[in-house]
């Protein structure tokens, strides 16, 4: 039987991340010396190597990708028994990592995850913004303790939970050409310039790949950060833009904007919480999971 220390899934982990020797040893608190000297141990130990090292850094073997996956797991699952053994001592710490979609990180989690941290005053939070694939892959490598996604999904050995509907539609300043229209589908819409999140966001990979499918391409006029600043520009007469429907609705409040329907399949999209294990999870998480499916 094969013995971890928790130490050497740490610096592996680390040196895989960067990936440096020299780097993750820094972040692990050790010399260079040190590290490799317990990374060769570590290969002996299991029998194989682990990392190709070069001038450049150093490359996960296949048999590294493997350790790499179940060394994030095993770790996060100390990390859960610690944050949980915490609240006998009254401190209540811990920490969740959250990947999730563009509509997600800009539109409703935020106010969810609002409310949890008033309810855990210790508990701290990484959101990051990826794409659908991403959040899988996070959350089966344990790199991720939860993902939101939104459209149809294929996540062998993973815990899908559905919690609601998204809807895609166009927004549009009232006097553009296309505001009088009911519904339009994609194609009517890429004769005019577009507003668009900025390029890492998974919404925009999303529409660009939808109209790949097209054979067009999208008249990309600005790209911005978030629906606020996509709403303004639309508003300004600059151009029109492909959003949730929430968020239109949101800034149609307090700007002058027309939403019409999307007549397009993939406008409808359901969204989901993909965990590893819910039973598994620190009760924090379990409640953030509950404040997501009661919205």
């Amino acid at each position: 039987m094969i013995h971890f220390d928790l130490a050497d899934l740490r610096l592996f982990i680390n040196i895989a991340e960067t990936p440096s020797m020299t780097q993750g040893a820094r972040k692990s608190y050790m010399s260079t010396a040190a590290a490799s000297n317990r990374i060769k141990k570590l290969e002996q130990q299991v029998g194989m190597r682990l990392l190709y090292r070069d001038s450049q850094g150093v490359e996960l073997t296949a048999a590294g990708e493997t350790m790499l996956k179940h060394a994030r797991i095993m770790l996060r699952q100390v990390q859960y028994l610690q944050n949980e053994l915490s609240e006998f001592s009254g401190q209540h710490v811990g920490h969740i990592r959250i990947f999730a979609n563009t509509t997600a990180v800009t539109d409703f989690l935020p106010e969810t995850l609002a409310v949890l941290m008033v309810q855990h005053p210790q508990l701290t939070i990484d959101l990051q913004e990826r794409v659908n694939l991403d959040v899988l892959r996070g959350v089966a490598e344990g790199a991720s303790d939860i993902g939101i996604t939104a459209g149809p999904i294929t996540a062998k050995d993973l815990q899908v939970i559905p919690f609601c509907t998204d809807r895609l539609v166009l927004t549009t300043h009232p006097q553009h050409a296309l505001a009088a229209q009911l519904s339009v589908c994609l194609r009517d819409t890429l004769d005019y310039p577009h507003i668009c999140l900025q390029e890492e966001s998974s919404l925009l990979r999303f529409l660009q790949n939808q109209v790949d499918g097209l054979q067009r391409e999208l008249n990309v006029r600005i790209q911005v950060f978030g629906f606020e600043s996509m709403c303004r520009m639309i508003a300004a007469g600059v151009g029109i833009g492909i959003m949730p429907r929430s968020a239109a609705l949101r800034y149609q409040q307090a700007m002058e904007l027309s939403i019409i329907e999307l007549n397009e399949p993939w406008a409808v999209r359901e969204r989901s919480i993909i965990v590893r294990d819910a039973q598994a999870l620190p009760e924090y998480v379990k409640t953030l999971i509950q404040l997501l499916v009661q919205q």
